[in-house]
């Protein structure tokens, strides 16, 4: 029992440190010597690094957050996969593996707003947390990253498509009869990403918040 706590152990630490890779930091720090927190609206994501560095760069920290969440849920996947840990686990593992992945998920995407690199501070987990539903479920993913393009189309207003995207990774759960660890996950997930924009959400009420394109 004592080996499998320690590889589930490894599995979150992975996943944490996989979350918490502050790609928009540095990215700032090597193009520009800046402290990207220290400009626009202090976060780390794609938008601020869009606003900040451009479009390139804002690019390149969208797919390499999507994949660090990717990257995380792949790694316990695999982990729990092998002979070896298969041969520690205890009995029933399987059923309990669900929650075990949706843990691992939820800590990846707490990694990227809390991130050990830069003092707990990050951005607000909506690439990460898509690229972890891409992993958990392709179909989920992908309706989620369909949501969110058609909202910014239409609003132009990234904070806005991220917090209905992450209501929709709920309702895509529930449509594609996913594991409830998995959709409790996913309720996790949007509660705390809808809590990272809770400034957005006061400057979309107040009819104030920017749109793309905009300072």
């Amino acid at each position: 029992m004592m080996a499998w706590i320690g590889y589930s152990v490894l599995a979150g630490a992975v996943a944490y440190l996989c979350g918490a890779i502050p790609t928009g930091y540095w990215l700032g720090k090597l193009l520009k010597d800046i402290d990207i927190r220290e400009h626009g609206s202090g976060s780390t994501g794609a938008t601020n690094v869009l606003r900040t560095l451009g479009k390139v760069p804002a690019l390149a920290v969208l797919l390499i957050d999507l994949l660090k969440g990717a990257a995380a849920v792949a790694f316990a996947y695999w982990l729990f996969s092998l002979p070896a840990v298969i041969a520690v686990a205890p009995a029933g593992f399987q059923a309990w593996l669900p929650w075990e992945i949706a843990t691992i998920a939820l800590i990846a995407i707490v990694g990227h707003s809390r991130s050990i690199w830069i003092r707990f501070t990050g951005g607000k987990s909506a690439a990460t947390g898509l690229g972890v539903l891409l992993a958990l479920s392709w179909q989920v993913g992908l309706g989620v990253a369909i949501s969110f393009a058609i909202v910014l189309a239409v609003s132009r207003i990234v904070s806005l498509s991220s917090i209905l995207a992450a209501v929709t990774a709920v309702v895509l759960m529930v449509m594609f009869h996913q594991p409830l660890a998995f959709l409790l996950m996913a309720i996790a997930g949007a509660l705390f990403v809808i809590v990272r924009h809770k400034a957005n959400i006061r400057r979309l009420l107040a009819g104030t918040e920017s749109h793309i394109g905009q300072a």
